[in-house]
């Protein structure tokens, strides 16, 4: 199972890759982690190993994941213009860090 988690994970890479560099399409390489290959399998090996309801608690810290990562694209829209690359991905994983924190700590109460 370990090599097709490889596997996967590579061709995403690869699709990411390959979308980046198309002048006209660019933009879709940002839909693209979006895609639950990962989520799938994390959820596959969450209900093998400890059941529905566990799938379902993951289901729904999933859903509040989803506004760091809404952040971190904020962020990285809004400080693009005005800071370079390195600072703009610097500042936005902070934000991701600190606001992925707050709710791992608020969803362990």
């Amino acid at each position: 199972m370990l090599i097709l988690k490889f596997i996967i994970g590579g061709f995403i890479v690869i699709l990411i890759d390959l979308i980046s560099k198309s002048s006209k399409y660019y933009f879709i390489s940002g839909l693209v982690p979006l895609f639950p290959t990962f989520a799938l399998i994390a959820h596959f090996f969450v209900y093998k190993y400890n059941g529905i309801e566990a799938l379902k608690k993951t289901a729904l810290f999933g859903l509040f994941s989803l506004l760091p990562y809404g952040c971190y694209l904020l962020s990285v829209f809004l400080l693009s213009k005005r800071v370079g690359f390195i600072l703009t991905i610097i500042i936005s994983l902070i934000i991701w860090f600190i606001l992925a924190y707050i709710i791992y700590y608020y969803f362990n109460k």
